[in-house]
C-alpha cells in the first residue's frame, strides 16, 4: 500500500515567484527566507518522494467570487500554469496522477465531503511557488491538487479542514501502489492584505501555530473562522491548507526543519518539514 512518508509546508506569496525568476536569492531582503529551504531539500533528495499531494487555494483561476467550492481535487494527467503575472513566468504543465486523484476522490466522497472533481484544471502561485522552491531544479513528482476555499465566505472550519485531510490519508493509505507520497500545505501564515489592518502580521499565534502541527494539531480547531481572521489576518486563514495536509498524515510526526521570516511582502513566510513517525 502507498504511503505518506511526511508533510512540506510553505508561504505561496506570488512574490516569491518573481524573485526566483530575477535571481534574488541572495537579496539581503529575500536570503533569510531563501536559505531556510536548504534542509526541507536536503530531506527529499534523501526520501525521493513519487506523488505530491498539493493542499492550496485558487485565486480566481479555476474559480472566482460567484462560484466557489469548498473542496475541489484534480484528476487531469497535467496541469497548466497560468499565473496572474506576478509570480513565475513560464513553467512546464505538472504532470498528475489520475489513479491517485479518483481514488482519493471516491473515499472522501464516501466519508461525506462533497467535491468538485476537475478532469481539467489551471494552477497559480499558489501551487506552482511552492513545487519550485522544493524542488528548484524542476525535478518534481508527479502531483494532485486539491483546492481548499479560503477566499469567499463561508469557509469551511479548521476541524472540518483537518478532517478532510484525515479522510485523504485513508485514501492514499487504501490505495493499491508502493508509492511515497509526500503533502504539502500552502499559504499564510499570518497576514492581511487590505482594508484598516493591511500588513498585519501575529508572530506569537503563527509560532505557537507551527509547534501544534508537530504534536496537536486539533490545537486551531477550537477557533471559529473569524476568531482565525482576528488571530491572522483576513488572508491568513490559507493556514487551513497547512491543517489539512497535516491531517494527511496518519500517526505521530516529527519535526525535521521549521523557519520564519517577517515580512515578504507584508506576509508572515513560514516553511516547515514534519516526517512521519
Amino acid at each position: 500500500m502507498a504511503k505518506i512518508i511526511g508533510g512540506l509546508a510553505t508561504s505561496h506569496i506570488p512574490a516569491i515567484g518573481g524573485a526566483i525568476a530575477k535571481g534574488l536569492q541572495n537579496d539581503p531582503y529575500w536570503k533569510p527566507f531563501f536559505d531556510g529551504f536548504g534542509p526541507a531539500r536536503e530531506w527529499l533528495a534523501k526520501e525521493k518522494p513519487d506523488v505530491a499531494i498539493v493542499f492550496y487555494n485558487d485565486h480566481g483561476l479555476n474559480f472566482f467570487l460567484d462560484k466557489m467550492p469548498t473542496f475541489a481535487i484534480g484528476a487531469a494527467p497535467e496541469y497548466y500554469n497560468a499565473d496572474e503575472g506576478w509570480g513565475i513566468p513560464t513553467l512546464p504543465p505538472k504532470k498528475g496522477l489520475p489513479e491517485l486523484s479518483w481514488e482519493i476522490i471516491n473515499h472522501v466522497i464516501e466519508k461525506e465531503f462533497d467535491v468538485v472533481t476537475c478532469q481539467e484544471m489551471l494552477v497559480d502561485h499558489a501551487f506552482t511557488v511552492p513545487l519550485k522552491l522544493f524542488w528548484p531544479n524542476e525535478d518534481q513528482p508527479l502531483v494532485v491538487p486539491v483546492c481548499i476555499n479560503t477566499v469567499q465566505f463561508p469557509l469551511p472550519s479548521a476541524k472540518r479542514c483537518l478532517n478532510f485531510g484525515r479522510a485523504i490519508g485513508e485514501a492514499v493509505a487504501n490505495w493499491k501502489s508502493d508509492a511515497k507520497v509526500v503533502v504539502i500545505g500552502t499559504g499564510g501564515l499570518s497576514h492581511q492584505l487590505d482594508g484598516k489592518r493591511a500588513g498585519f502580521i501575529n508572530k506569537p499565534f503563527d509560532l505557537k501555530f507551527i509547534d501544534s502541527m508537530v504534536d496537536d494539531p486539533e490545537w486551531a480547531t477550537q477557533y471559529s473562522i473569524l476568531e482565525l481572521v482576528e488571530k491572522t489576518g483576513t488572508q491568513g486563514v490559507e493556514l487551513l491548507n497547512w491543517l489539512a495536509a497535516r491531517g494527511a498524515i496518519q500517526g505521530a510526526v516529527h519535526k525535521v526543519h521549521s523557519n520564519y521570516h517577517i515580512p515578504i511582502s507584508n506576509t508572515a513566510a513560514a516553511t516547515l518539514v514534519l516526517e512521519a513517525a
